[in-house]
This record gives structure tokens, C-alpha cells and sequence, in this order.
């Protein structure tokens, strides 16, 4: 879906390789950090794996760099190449291997509701306010790891290990599967659809 031919050695990209990717629209939340260390919420208008548009209240200067932290996708840093009405342009500072990631999870995004994936909007996403947790493989080893985002189908957690898509876990008491692998953790599909009351240790 994305070509992965822009160089990735430049901090900014020029015109002709920010048209080497084609951005997708999507909804994604997340915060980002400006170089003056100020944080902000902000949301993903559209995005490639070469820049990202953000809609955000802080305003950097062009040329500055961004650190942010988005939903599913994790950490992307990159500099301010353009400024909108309500946010800003970032081309991402990235390797090949890092666009490649990205343009498989954009595709993911992208194809999740037509596809009906896991994680779609069906089921309200949930914040969680204990985070820290464990996951149980089937030989009954657990690992710590953080909770990124909870529904009543499904969680992503940042773990360090990546357990084969369709093994059977246990987050918590939910069972469940691995689904998916994303850069920081992996998306997992409870085998039940759980109930808030079921989901209070974490709420």
C-alpha cells in the first residue's frame, strides 16, 4: 500500500519524497512533547509512515522537533515541516525498517473496521487507571507489562516479548489470544467479551 522509497537520512523531507508516500485518514489520540518540553494532547488527522498531520493547542516553530506517543502506533518523532489552521505537519525521523513497520500498522488501521478486526469501534475503548499488570503464557510463565488500551474485546499491551499470533494468554484473569504484534507490545482478543464490572481491577 506504501512506498518505503524515501530517504531516511534527511531530518526533512523535501517535496518530491514527501509524495513518495500517501497519507491515510485516521483517528488516533495520543500527547507529544515539543522542544521546549511543554506536553500536549493531540490527534492524528492523517498520516504515512513519511509524516503525520497533527490537530494539537501547542504550536511549534518550523524546523523544531516533536517527540509524540500515539494509540497503536507508539513513539514517533520527526520535525515540524508545516503549520495548519489547528496543528501542524511533522515529517518523521525514522529507519526503512521503522516505515515499514508503520505502513503495516497504517494498513491495519485503515482496514480494521471494513475488515472487523479486533479493537474496532464496537466496543467503547476504556481508560485504565491501573496500567501495570502481567500476562500469563501457556507454560504459565508471566510477564510484567503495561496496559496501553482496554475494551470489553480486546487490550494492547507494551510488553518486551512477543508471543506467536493465536496463542492463548491470560491478561490478568482474561483469557484471551495474541492477535496482532505492534512496535511496543502486542493486541490481544479476550476469548469472552468481558463486562466493566469484570474489567474494575484496572478502571
Amino acid at each position: 500500500m506504501y512506498s518505503t522509497q524515501a530517504s531516511h537520512t534527511n531530518t526533512i523531507a523535501s517535496p518530491g519524497q514527501q509524495r513518495a508516500f500517501q497519507r491515510v485518514a485516521v483517528s488516533l489520540q495520543g500527547r507529544l512533547m515539543l522542544a521546549s518540553y511543554e506536553e500536549y494532547v493531540c490527534k492524528v488527522i492523517d498520516m504515512s509512515p513519511g509524516d503525520v498531520r497533527f490537530a494539537c493547542a501547542g504550536m511549534p516553530r518550523p524546523g523544531e522537533r516533536v517527540i509524540a506517543y500515539i494509540d497503536h502506533l507508539g513513539r514517533i518523532e520527526g520535525t515540524v515541516v508545516k503549520l495548519t489552521d489547528d496543528g501542524f505537519v511533522i515529517s518523521i525521523n525514522a529507519t526503512v525498517r521503522k516505515r515499514e513497520k508503520l505502513a503495516a500498522q497504517l494498513t491495519w488501521i485503515a482496514n480494521k473496521h471494513e475488515l472487523g478486526l479486533p479493537e474496532d469501534r464496537r466496543h467503547d475503548r476504556l481508560t485504565p487507571r491501573q496500567t501495570r499488570t502481567e500476562l500469563t503464557l501457556e507454560d504459565g510463565k508471566t510477564y510484567p507489562c503495561r496496559l496501553m488500551d482496554l475494551s470489553l474485546s480486546g487490550a494492547a499491551v507494551d510488553i518486551d516479548i512477543r508471543p506467536p499470533i493465536g496463542s492463548a494468554v491470560r491478561l490478568g484473569n482474561m483469557r484471551g489470544r495474541v492477535v496482532r504484534h505492534f512496535m511496543e507490545g502486542v493486541a490481544i482478543e479476550f476469548l469472552t467479551l468481558q463486562s466493566k464490572e469484570a474489567l474494575t481491577e484496572f478502571l
